[in-house]
């Protein structure tokens, strides 16, 4: 084997092209390019992202089965998605009112899809192998930070005598729990348990031959309005900067104590890290508008995809895996 065939796969780990299409976005979008993704576009690749996941977590569960590991992971992550919104609105208190602090914990505290599924692809190139229902744990992460959300909201209403503008908890679980895109995801992953080895023969050159190009074009796309939003960010205070940054760090970190005690493997653990550390930027958004208006959307969107989402693509993912590799089994 010769020297560059030798240094060809070290120099593929480190030069994903998903991730320098991210950075290519970012800085398109940083010098004010027209280049654009239409929006129709962008939302057929985002459904498409989440079924390719589900499919392949499916399959794997059809393969694996339910054990022991699966329900720990799922259950760290439930806990995870009480502890952080709720650890997260006590400290931002400090500096928001009530609504804002509830936003941004609820964005916190719930998941980003596409930071999940750039992760998979990453732990899976580096040998790390993790279970496909991480997909699941996903799914499981998405509400609870939102009906949090809503309850802070509906108690700061109340300290105000606004009690009649309490937002009905009944209408919230509803639109979090029938949102298409995660409707589509455990859809997608019932398809792929249910048809098993021969489902995922018929499907691969759907679920996996397309799945790294449409992450790359979708992740373009991001790089764009990550560059787009960082102006929203121009007057926010630095400690709640400090805090998009600082944050996952110690998210994932929280992550990693519980992925340790349970004994989860560094593949699984690595994701429930990067579960932890990431922010919602389009489910959590979208229903907070509805839910709680009364929050600043440029605030908890602008913080959520112009920080947090690229410090974890570009920085986070290498680092959790990295130290999951090195802590757990």
């Amino acid at each position: 084997m010769n020297l560059a065939a030798e240094t060809a796969l070290p120099m593929s780990k480190i030069l994903d092209p998903s991730i320098l299409f991210f950075v290519f976005g970012l800085l398109a979008g940083a010098l004010r390019s027209n280049l654009e993704i239409p929006p129709a576009i962008s939302r057929f690749l985002s459904l498409y992202l989440l079924m390719a996941l589900g499919l392949k977590g499916g399959f794997a569960l059809a393969q694996s089965g339910l054990s022991a590991e699966v329900a720990q992971s799922l259950g760290c992550a439930l806990l995870l998605a009480a502890v952080v919104p709720a650890i997260g609105y006590l400290l931002l208190r400090r500096w928001l009112n009530g609504f804002d602090a509830a936003a941004v914990a609820a964005t916190y505290g719930s998941v980003s899809a596409v930071t999940f599924i750039t992760a998979v692809q990453y732990t899976e190139s580096q040998g790390l192998a993790p279970g496909g229902h991480m997909a699941a744990a996903m799914a499981l992460m998405e509400s609870p930070a939102i009906v949090m959300a809503v309850l802070l909201a509906n108690r700061v209403r109340r300290l105000q005598g606004k009690a009649a503008q309490a937002t009905p908890l009944r209408q919230v679980l509803h639109e979090s729990l029938t949102d298409g895109a995660q409707l589509l995801l455990l859809g997608a992953m019932v398809v792929g348990l249910l048809t098993g080895a021969a489902g995922q023969q018929a499907m691969a050159p759907f679920s996996v031959d397309l799945f790294k190009g449409m992450l790359a074009f979708f992740l373009l796309d991001m790089g764009l309005l990550a560059a787009r939003s960082a102006g929203a960010l121009r007057q926010v205070s630095p400690w709640l900067i400090a805090y998009a940054l600082l944050g996952p760090l110690v998210h994932a970190a929280l992550a990693l104590v519980l992925a340790a005690a349970v004994g989860l493997s560094a593949g699984n653990g690595a994701l429930l890290m990067v579960l932890a550390a990431s922010a919602s930027y389009i489910a959590v958004p979208a229903v907070l508008r509805q839910a709680v208006p009364e929050a600043q959307p440029a605030l908890y969107f602008g913080l959520s995809l112009g920080l947090t989402f690229p410090f974890n693509i570009l920085l986070g993912i290498p680092l959790y895996a990295g130290v999951a590799q090195r802590v757990l089994p």
